[in-house]
């Protein structure tokens, strides 16, 4: 079946070959291994034990766990040379598995039979130590366990800040948790409950819990991720590489829980099943991950042309958008008359968190209008807010102008198109937000040039944001260099190595940048 839902056939005309970056051909031979594929594996391992060990002095711990009683840890993070040793640790580890990230598609290169065997298998060698390190680059977990003790509590998390449960600071949340109400749905407090109920909110068994729901979604990733590449006429493996495999991939859904990894596994599958004919378990599943964080609400109009199909008129569009979000909001009603939720998760799509990203599109123009009409005298800071508020609804008309123009056979392009404008176009984006639509490009196509050479600068961006910004250092310790700068410096200089000095990355990402770009164009105007 295609993207379209309706026949099989393979992608036609200059639109789709453009979007193809690596056609997929069903190669029949035996897969065979790759050795040189297994050496950036085990570099890629080597480096998330790098942050395995790095996050137990630098990673987040909640007071209330047995750990921070353990002399070891103690000495990790109270002693100086500790924190700075596990600070180096962890920086170099995550920036190790970005380059061995980029080592594994360079030594697949071609990607011959056999590659989506070894894709398969970095993911699960690079996820393992993660999947057993203390939280990093987010403490969020942990306030997962405060919703879930708001259930048990017979509290409503869409009205309670979890601040109203005894003992809520030593389980680790961040104060920031403390008067909001939960963004999550209805599906994901359910599993929070659970969660809490088996462990009895112990905060060390409860984040393993939370990152094993994770890693079902990081699983449904792998297996619907390459199906739906190969619909696009995409290599498999190569998708698989790029939306799963990747380092802020894994660190995001495994090493910090994120509940994301379970809404993006079930959006992945909803609209493979959506794309293939079986469009009611495709709005079932894409409904799932609403229920987990609502955002995911977007797909579906692109569910419904997908049931619809190549070439529908538009009265059987409109009839089947219509039965797509009757089934869907049906199943969202009745999941809230469980523990009186009713329909609070809609406060997270219809109210949006104030303020901004200084990195965002957004956050960055704002700033500069800001600064910029201020110094003229004029209201910088009103001018700034009207400026974020027009990108805002400039993605809700690029969300509608790909809803209704566009190929037929191109839906899930478009709905990885409108998710993007969504994410790239607000205010604030959280590194992991680009993970949510890097998926549905991937399976359709990101090209070998600037695409995925961008691909490669924002990864390593966010890697590195991370790595900085969220270190747990308690702030009674006296250092004499501040942790992040330690953790920046490292991963600037591991940057400039990867760069300049590196002989594969350095091919990679600079003779294939801007230079080697304007050196084509010299090379075709002479």
């Amino acid at each position: 079946m295609t993207a379209g839902g309706s026949h099989l056939e393979a992608p036609q005309g200059r639109g789709d070959q453009a979007a193809a970056a690596v056609p997929f051909r069903q190669d029949t031979s035996t897969p065979h291994r790759h050795p040189r594929a297994h050496i950036a594996v085990l570099q890629g391992f080597i480096g998330s034990l790098m942050m395995l060990v790095g996050s137990v002095g630098t990673g987040w711990i909640a007071n209330g766990s047995p750990m921070v009683r353990h002399p070891l840890v103690i000495a990790l993070r109270v002693e100086g040379w500790g924190v700075y040793t596990c600070t180096v640790l962890l920086t170099v580890g995550a920036m190790l598995l970005v380059r061995s990230w980029l080592r594994l598609g360079q030594r697949l290169q071609g990607w011959p039979a056999g590659a989506q065997r070894s894709v398969v298998l970095a993911v699960c060698a690079w996820s393992l130590p993660l999947l057993f390190a203390v939280p990093i680059f987010s403490r969020d977990v942990y306030a997962y366990i405060g919703q879930g003790r708001l259930m048990l509590a017979d509290q409503n998390p869409y009205t309670t800040g979890i601040s109203v449960l005894e003992n809520w600071f030593m389980l680790g949340a961040d104060p920031v948790w403390a008067e909001a109400r939960t963004p999550y749905g209805p599906f994901f407090l359910w599993l929070a409950r659970g969660v809490v109920g088996l462990t009895g909110a112990q905060p060390d068994l409860s984040v393993l819990l939370f990152r094993i729901l994770a890693c079902a979604g990081v699983l449904l990733c792998v297996v619907y991720v390459p199906k739906l590449a190969r619909l696009h006429g995409i290599d498999p493996a190569r998708a698989l590489w790029i939306a799963v495999a990747n380092p802020l991939f894994l660190i995001s859904f495994v090493a910090s829980a994120h509940n994301d990894a379970l809404m993006l596994g079930l959006a992945a599958a909803g609209t493979y099943f959506a794309a293939t004919g079986r469009p009611v378990t495709g709005v079932l599943l894409v409904t799932a991950s609403i229920g987990i964080k609502p955002i995911t609400i977007l797909l579906l109009p692109f569910i419904g042309l997908l049931w619809a199909g190549p070439r529908a008129s538009w009265r059987r569009k409109f009839t089947l958008w219509a039965a797509t979000a009757a089934i869907s909001f049906g199943v969202l009603v009745l999941s809230g008359l469980p523990y009186q939720l009713g329909l609070g998760w809609t406060w997270a799509i219809v109210d949006s968190t104030p303020g901004y990203t200084g990195y965002s599109p957004s956050g960055f123009l704002g700033q500069q209008v800001q600064h910029l009409a201020s110094a003229v005298g004029l209201p910088g800071a009103a001018m700034a807010s009207v400026l974020r508020a027009v990108l805002q609804y400039a993605a809700i008309g690029l969300v509608l102008l790909l809803m209704f123009r566009g190929d037929d056979h191109r839906v899930v392009r478009r709905l990885g198109l409108a998710f993007a404008a969504v994410v790239l176009l607000s205010p604030i984006i959280q590194p992991w937000y680009i993970l949510w639509f890097l998926p549905f490009l991937a399976v359709t196509g990101i090209r070998d040039n600037w695409q995925i050479r961008t691909l490669y600068v924002v990864i390593t961006f966010f890697v590195i944001f991370g790595a900085q910004d969220q270190l747990s250092v308690w702030p009674f310790i006296e250092l004499t260099v501040n942790a992040s700068t330690i953790a920046f410096v490292t991963a600037l200089l591991f940057t400039a190595y990867l760069m300049l000095l590196d002989p594969h990355t350095r091919h990679l990402l600079v003779h294939g940048g801007p230079a080697g770009w304007f050196g084509r164009r010299r090379r075709r105007r002479s």
